[in-house]
């Protein structure tokens, strides 16, 4: 009778196989994660320029554009900024719903809870906060990117200041900026927390650094970015 030979399954590149374990989708939510909130930071910083003289926000948004020449063309490093942006938050959305979705399967609770009181209330809502932070870029792009008039009804292109004073003269649409970036906050609050745990550095030792980190920088991005509609709806910036 004649043996079977044992078919042979063919190995996945390596990157493929560390993704698919828990630990490699933790590393790279942390790393995509490091990316993310590189790219809130910096982008509340650019928005802060609404403070000074009239013109300084649009030279800020035009800079960016302008970014690498002579010796990139115009707009090609905001464009691979954007497409390696994109890339991250992808990949974090997919890593975060799959890891969720397995922890879900395998027990009730989906997040471990942390010692650290604030940490555990983010990380309990921290898909919910998720999904609320998805939600809110699609809108954000719509209304101060892409201009769609259903959205902005007075958007001028290229002009970054009377776009963010207009669109969020509004107070229901200053309320759901606010809303938004106090769920982003919460993200940020878990997600600071728990990247470095993700990446292997779990000393106790850590521990009062790791709070410092998460609590400061989600303390500044978060209060940097509501003061804009804020300032905006109240009538404290105006045009």
């Amino acid at each position: 009778m004649a043996t079977q030979t044992p078919t042979r399954t063919r190995k996945l590149p390596w990157f493929l196989e560390f993704y698919g374990s828990n630990v490699g989708r933790k590393w790279v939510m942390a790393l995509s994660g490091i990316a993310g909130l590189g790219f809130l930071f910096f982008h509340m910083i650019g928005n802060l320029h609404l403070y000074e003289e009239p013109a300084r926000l649009n030279e800020y948004a035009e800079g960016l554009r302008d970014f690498g020449e002579p010796i990139f063309s115009r707009t090609l490093i905001l464009w691979a900024s954007r497409l390696g942006l994109i890339a991250a938050f992808a990949i974090h959305v997919h890593a975060g719903f799959t890891l969720w979705w397995k922890n879900r399967k395998a027990r009730p609770i989906g997040y471990e809870r942390q010692d650290w009181i604030e940490a555990s209330f983010a990380s309990r809502y921290m898909l919910w906060t998720g999904v609320v932070v998805l939600l809110f870029i699609g809108y954000h792009l719509a209304h101060l990117t892409w201009g769609w008039g259903f959205v902005h009804t007075n958007f001028e292109q290229g002009n970054a200041r009377a776009n963010l004073i207009n669109g969020l003269k509004n107070p229901l649409v200053a309320g759901w900026y606010v809303v938004a970036n106090l769920a982003l906050g919460l993200h940020i609050l878990h997600g600071a927390w728990s990247m470095f745990q993700s990446l292997g550095v779990t000393s106790p030792r850590f521990n009062q650094w790791r709070r410092n980190f998460a609590l400061g920088l989600t303390a500044v991005i978060v209060i940097g970015n509501i003061s804009i509609p804020l300032a905006i709806s109240t009538g404290l910036v105006g045009s």
